[in-house]
């Protein structure tokens, strides 16, 4: 996957694979605003949004709410096929480039109307 800050990953199902590790996905799924469709080994789905993860013990695994908001359940990396991204990205378009943008001006803003700027 390219490094493009600015592109959603709202509605992408990805190839996990050899050029795409499930590790990576799941990094990506923990980053992501949104809900996403985990899909187990099993063939099961649970649609959720996954707020932890932890590569760095003998099992990893991830953590999440499912959308109603039970949970939280705790998914091993090896129960994980895949991951979708199947809900509304909540930070779309909101990046830390359109944030500092923004903030620019505002500030010239109320240099032009002479405020003093707010801590």
């Amino acid at each position: 996957m390219s490094d493009n800050s600015e592109r959603s990953l709202e509605g992408w199902v990805p190839k996990v694979g050899e050029e795409l590790p499930l590790s990576e996905v799941i990094d990506l799924a923990f980053d992501y605003r949104g809900n996403t469709t985990v899909v187990k080994t099993d063939g099961a789905e649970l649609y959720g949004y996954i707020f932890n993860r932890n590569a760095d013990v003998p099992e990893p695994f991830v953590q999440m709410f499912d959308a109603s908001g039970a949970g939280p359940f705790r998914i091993l990396y090896s129960e994980i096929r895949n991951i979708k991204f199947t809900g509304k990205d909540a930070a779309a378009g909101r990046s830390f480039a359109a944030w500092v943008q923004r903030k620019e001006q505002e500030k010239a803003e109320r240099a032009a109307r002479g405020a003093t700027p707010r801590t």
